[in-house]
């Protein structure tokens, strides 16, 4: 994806572009950190490049990037207003024209931007480990420098219409086998660079002069169709990049242009460039830059389960040793099966090679005895939710390890205060909340206790950074941020249920939006039985907030506790694999609906919608009301990264924005006189 270039300093621009001249060769090196975005400075340091090598009438131009990688975009901070000059269309048209021929040798990864530059140059070689793309769509755009006229001119209409629409990056292997390499080569650059000089072939045609074959791009519309979600930059990506086969370069370039420009004032494209950094601002508290983090570099999973099993794959992809702990043998061998079985499947996928896998299985250990994580930095608990449970495992974790060890429980509701109450070294304990599946899911909610202390949290983030993993901080509070305010959706969701909508309409509505699933599917995946416990533990403790509606209760009795439950059951019949409606749910809501005497009312989609979000904003503002979450942004990166919240519409706060809060408060009106003394309002929801 395209990443932001460091904002530069008021005085002097800095020196992004260097150009050496050597034997008629010059070497163009750009050099603006981290990612060497092609932010204005590296334009204008580009265009005096060019001015320079024509001058001097080089034979080549080498263009090569210092640091970890090629360049991996355009500056994101510069799309919110119009783009200064020079333009990077006109860079990139002009280093195509020159009479002196430009290579690209490349690295790391080529995306966006970086791939727009390399097309316009006229040759391009790559390390055997470089990744290659147009991620724009990420973002809500479509390229805007030539990328979806070139790209097919280079490697084919349906190949380059693909990658434009779906924003996924390609390997060295796979971009050269499509025809956009000239050479792959693996170690030293500057020698590789030296030797495809030395054999120079003859100079190609110009990219955009090039001719497009037409191709059938019905099947991959309806591909994108599906995946995009309500998304609407891939569907434009791929029709934009099918005009090549009809216009010249010149045309079409200037409806890219023109079309990648208005998107950037989309709601959507607004929406996700606010993802986008968010994600990266939130990962690092500001109270913890200064401090450095302890090394981590074995970790105890205490747990084999699925979750446990995701925590333990995550971490040995990251290049820990690991440990998993369980209650007795035949526990540690089940969740060690499981480990391997994530590991034989990056494998089978060719995510990772067999030297990677067999890596991962050497730093793999899982057995009974808490001894063997006694030299362990960081301990994560993944056991039953239950607080003296999880109690037990921290007091034999603290029983073995070091008083610098971090201690973390993957509690979802309960209190980390209260679990690590009384154990040894308090301000090493804290919460890490992966999402199931661990070894996927990116989201970690960070929970600190009252004394957890900075140095804790600062390894904390940095241990989950490292697992590829968002970091979000959140206070404590029953749920923290994410699976409080999923309980607010669950509880409004099962209230247009109690009143006349069916499960199976409010889960059609909620994907209507762009949701992934609705709240009843959702349920039936994750397992009705966890959410059950929290509600008795509420019920009993007297927290329950106003109306209770029982029917999930009653399917849990009943061992209807979702599709991975030995029923096979939940809201949905699992029996014959996909999930399909039942008419014993229906009967069962109606005959509760009969002994309840709860109205029969009817909810068009919208409706259900909007009084979901309604519950939804409104729990998530009484949250940053009580600091538990530290922005309106934190709450939409743990909604979009760990509940499947469309990311186009840039999570529920930035939703709520948009849609208009005079309609918020009229659905938060609707729901609060539909289950009265129900919901306590936000401070935006009184009056």
């Amino acid at each position: 994806m395209p990443m932001p270039s460091a904002t530069p300093e008021t005085g002097p621009e800095k020196q992004v572009v260097d150009v050496r001249i050597e034997n008629g060769h010059a070497l163009v090196t750009i050099d603006n950190p981290p990612v060497n975005a092609l932010a204005v400075s590296v334009r204008k340091g580009l265009m005096q490049a060019l001015e320079a090598v024509n001058q001097a009438r080089c034979k080549t131009a080498a263009i090569v990037c210092a640091g970890r990688t090629f360049v991996a975009g355009g500056d994101i901070s510069e799309f919110a207003g119009p783009p200064p000059l020079p333009h990077l269309p006109d860079v990139l048209d002009a280093i195509e024209a020159s009479a002196t021929p430009f290579i690209a040798v490349m690295h790391g990864t080529v995306l966006g931007g970086g791939l727009e530059l390399a097309l316009a140059c006229a040759w391009r070689i790559a390390d055997g480990k470089t990744k290659f793309g147009l991620p724009e769509v990420n973002l809500g755009l479509i390229p805007g420098a030539g990328g979806t006229q070139r790209l097919p001119r280079v490697i084919g209409l349906e190949r380059a219409a693909r990658m434009a629409a779906n924003g996924k990056p390609v390997n060295a292997s796979t971009f050269e086998e499509f025809g956009g390499l000239d050479l792959v080569f693996s170690g030293d650059p500057m020698a590789a660079l030296a030797g495809f000089r030395d054999a120079l072939p003859a100079r190609p045609a110009n990219t955009s002069t090039r001719p497009v074959e037409d191709a059938d791009l019905t099947a991959l519309k309806a591909e994108i169709t599906k995946s995009a979600k309500g998304s609407n930059s891939p569907m434009i990506a791929l029709e934009t990049t099918a005009l090549a086969a009809t216009m010249s370069f010149e045309e079409g370039s200037k409806i890219e242009r023109r079309t990648h420009l208005d998107l950037r004032d989309s709601a959507q494209s607004r929406a996700l460039r606010r993802l986008f950094f968010a994600s990266r601002s939130v990962t690092r508290p500001a109270r913890l830059k200064a401090i450095e983090p302890a090394p981590i570099h074995h970790v105890a999973i205490v747990g084999g389960g699925l979750m446990g099993a995701g925590i333990a794959a995550a971490s040995l992809a990251s290049g820990h040793r690991v440990t998993m702990l369980e209650r007795d043998t035949e526990s540690a061998q089940a969740g060690k099966a499981r480990v391997e079985a994530i590991i034989a499947k990056d494998l089978a996928s060719g995510r990772i090679s067999n030297d990677k896998a067999e890596a991962r299985r050497a730093a793999f250990s899982a057995g009974a005895d808490y001894a063997a994580a006694v030299d362990a930095d960081i301990a994560i608990e993944a056991v039953f939710e239950d607080p003296e449970v999880k109690r037990a495992v921290f007091k034999q974790l603290s029983d073995v390890l070091s008083e610098t060890a971090l201690i973390a429980t993957n509690t979802s509701y309960l209190d980390p205060n209260m679990i690590s109450q009384g154990m040894p070294g308090p301000g090493r304990f804290l919460g890490l909340h992966f999402f199931s599946p661990a070894n996927i899911m990116k989201l970690v909610e960070v929970v600190g206790t009252s004394v957890t202390t900075d140095q804790t949290m600062a390894t904390a983030f940095a241990f989950a950074r490292g697992l590829g993993k968002i970091p979000v901080e959140t206070g404590v509070c029953g749920g923290f941020i994410g699976n409080r305010i999923l309980s607010a959706y669950r509880r409004q969701a099962d209230y247009l249920v109690a009143d006349g909508a069916s499960p199976y309409d409010v889960d059609k509505a909620m994907r209507g939006l762009g949701m992934p699933m609705g709240p009843y599917e959702l349920q039936d995946l994750t397992g009705l039985q966890i959410s059950w416990a929290n509600r008795k533990r509420q019920l009993a403790a007297g927290t329950w907030p106003g109306r209770y509606v029982d029917i999930a209760d009653k399917l849990c009795e009943i061992g209807r506790q979702g599709r991975g439950s030995p029923a096979t059951k939940g809201w949905y019949d699992h029996t014959s694999g996909a999930g399909k409606p039942d008419p014993e749910i229906e009967a069962m809501v109606a005959a509760w609906r009969k002994e309840h005497g709860t109205a029969q009312q009817t909810f068009t989609a919208d409706e259900i919608v909007m009084r979901i979000m309604a519950a939804i904003v409104n729990e998530a503002s009484l949250i940053l009301e009580e600091g538990i979450a530290t922005s309106d942004t934190a709450v939409d990166i743990v909604w979009s990264e760990g509940y499947g919240f469309p990311k186009h519409l840039g999570g529920p706060m930035f939703w709520a924005e948009e849609t208009g809060m005079d309609r918020m408060r009229e659905a938060f009106a609707a729901i609060d006189a539909q289950s009265p003394g129900s919901w306590k309002a936000a401070g935006v929801f009184k009056g």
